[in-house]
C-alpha cells in the first residue's frame, strides 16, 4: 500500500510501517518493537538532500511517501539517475552491511518522509534473529537480479526498446489502455534509461504519431499496448 503525506499523521508509530517491509515481515511484535526503537524518521522537502556520495552508511530507509532519486555525478558535473525511490521501497541495505559510505547521492523529488532504520540495532537483531539474515540475504539477491536485469536492458537494448520496456513494465493487459503517470519529471526519466532528454522527446513523438500512446504532460496513455510491446523502431 502506498502512503501520501494526507494520510500519515506528524507523529507516526514506526513499527506500523516496518511490519509491511518485506524484509520484516514475519517478525514478533518484540522483534519490530526493537527495530523501532533503532528508527528516525526523517522528512525531506521537495529538492532537499537526504545525503550525498561519499557519507558514511549507518542504516538504510524506507519510503513512506514522496519519492527519491538516487543519482551518479561525474567528474565534471554531469548527473546520472540510477534509481527513483517510490513509497514502499527501501535503499541502503547492501552499503548498510558493508560498512560503505553512500556511492550515490539522495535527493527528495517531491515532499518524502521515510523511515531510516539504524545499523547497529538491526546487527543486535541479526545476532539472535537468524531468520532474519536469511531474509535479507534473499531480498538483497532480488535487488541484485534486478539490477542486473537493468544492466542488460540499458548495455542490448536500443532507446526506444527501454522506453517501451519502461512503459509496459511487462504486465500491461494487451488490449485495454493504460493510463500511467511519469513518477518523476521527463529529464529524470531519461537519465534513469540512459537517454538524453531529447532523444527521450523524440521517442516519445515517434509513439505518438504512430498511435501508440497519448502523452498529456506527464500523463502517458497507452493505446494499444500489443502493438507498443511489438513496435521495434
Amino acid at each position: 500500500m502506498q502512503y501520501s503525506s494526507s494520510m500519515v499523521s506528524e507523529r507516526i508509530r514506526p513499527q506500523d510501517f516496518l511490519a509491511r517491509i518485506p524484509l520484516f515481515e514475519g517478525l514478533s511484535v518484540q522483534a519490530l518493537d526493537q527495530i523501532a526503537a533503532a528508527t528516525t524518521q526523517v522528512r525531506s522537502g521537495r529538492g532537499s538532500i537526504l545525503f550525498r556520495q561519499g557519507d558514511p552508511c549507518v542504516g538504510f530507509h524506507h519510503v513512506v511517501y514522496g519519492r527519491i532519486k538516487l543519482t551518479l555525478r561525474s567528474p565534471v558535473g554531469d548527473e546520472k539517475v540510477v534509481r527513483i525511490i517510490s513509497p514502499g521501497d527501501s535503499f541502503g541495505e547492501a552499503l548498510m552491511f558493508m560498512g560503505k559510505p553512500y556511492i550515490v547521492t539522495a535527493q527528495a523529488l517531491e515532499d518524502s518522509m521515510l523511515l531510516h532504520i539504524g545499523r547497529d540495532g538491526l546487527f543486535s537483531l541479526l545476532d539472535s534473529q537468524p531468520q532474519l539474515a536469511r531474509t535479507m540475504i534473499a531480498s538483497l539477491s532480488q535487488r541484485l537480479y534486478k539490477l542486473m536485469s537493468d544492466v542488460e536492458s540499458y548495455s542490448l537494448r536500443s532507446g526506444i526498446q527501454r522506453v517501451i520496456g519502461f512503459l509496459i513494465k511487462g504486465d500491461a493487459p494487451d488490449e485495454a489502455a493504460t493510463d500511467i503517470t511519469l513518477p518523476a519529471s521527463k529529464a529524470v526519466i531519461a537519465s534513469r534509461l540512459n537517454l538524453t532528454p531529447e532523444h527521450f522527446s523524440r521517442i516519445l513523438r515517434e509513439l505518438t504519431e504512430y498511435d501508440l500512446i497519448r502523452v498529456e504532460g506527464r500523463r502517458i496513455i497507452i493505446l494499444d499496448s500489443a502493438r507498443l510491446r511489438d513496435y521495434q523502431g
